[in-house]
């Protein structure tokens, strides 16, 4: 049974779109996501994807991709390629900066743009941990003929995945043949599903491309697809205190992120080796809020 539809918001980039379903007026979390955007596809031309230095605090980012590349830097001095079949997890904690760009030498060819960035918000009393990141590429597979899924994060169908988590957390993505079925797990508070290609249903109710199916908590439930597609499954365990969201900050006390924004603004946030040169300054208006 799907409970809610969340429908994206979207954002044209001009190379691809960047559609938004978390946090909406609808619904802030599922489980300890607290911000879910899927891009792409699309394809890539010019300095590619290029997005200069910016801070987080308070949360983790997941970056996961069906296609294409991007350059990872951060103000650990950590620097990584993120591919298909490599989960990257930033842990910003008490604070972190990063970039995001399209390798260079590849951006000739003209490479495709598709994949999904997450936000996970850190649980009570761990939100001012220590920064870290980790890459991770020996994630359990899960395959039958007709149905295929990566566990990216935490423990789904009997395989855990070694991405570290913070809170409970399901991460994964299915990829369904024509006539392909994988049963949805029921052991999280919150659970939800979003086609991001082809089609696909939940007991035989249609999901809608790019939308945020929230599924109904404690009951099992069957993926399957007639012709073939592509769904994420993501949720995990539901948080009893509320999350506040402003641009790249996520935070149980708002004053946190008032601290934060004027860290940023007067330069108190380390810089990221290799990336020194550019930032992205604080915003007015973000498209990033909480809504009350």
């Amino acid at each position: 049974m799907i409970t809610q539809t969340i429908t994206p918001v979207t954002h044209d980039l001009g190379q691809f779109e960047v559609r938004r379903v978390l946090p909406s007026r609808e619904r802030t979390m599922v489980g300890p996501f607290i911000f879910v955007d899927e891009f792409g596809p699309g394809e890539l031309s010019g300095d590619g994807m290029a997005v200069r230095p910016h801070p987080h605090i308070n949360l983790a980012t997941v970056t996961w991709l069906f296609e294409g590349a991007i350059d990872h830097r951060d103000s650990l001095g950590s620097y990584a390629t993120i591919r298909p079949g490599q989960v990257n997890l930033m842990t910003a904690g008490k604070g972190i900066v990063h970039s995001e760009r399209s390798p260079m030498g590849e951006l000739a060819t003209n490479p495709g743009m598709f994949g999904m960035q997450t936000w996970l918000a850190l649980p009570d009393g761990q939100e001012e941990i220590d920064p870290a990141f980790e890459a991770v590429t020996d994630l359990p597979v899960i395959e039958d003929r007709c149905a295929k899924a990566w566990v990216i994060m935490g423990e789904l169908w009997g395989k855990r995945a070694p991405t570290t988590t913070y809170a409970d957390t399901i991460y994964a993505e299915i990829v369904l043949a024509a006539t392909g079925a994988l049963p949805l797990d029921a052991g999280a508070d919150e659970r939800a599903v979003m086609l991001v290609s082809g089609e696909a249903s939940v007991d035989g109710i249609a999901l809608e491309l790019y939308k945020l199916a929230v599924l109904a908590p404690g009951k099992t439930m069957t993926l399957s697809s007639e012709r073939g597609g592509r769904v994420m499954l993501l949720g995990g365990e539901a948080f009893a205190t509320k999350r506040h969201v402003f641009w790249n900050f996520v935070s149980s006390d708002r004053d946190r992120i008032v601290q934060a924004k004027e860290d940023w603004q007067q330069g108190r946030f380390p810089i990221v080796p290799g990336d020194e040169e550019e930032f992205i300054p604080l915003p007015d208006k973000p498209k990033t809020v909480s809504y009350p």
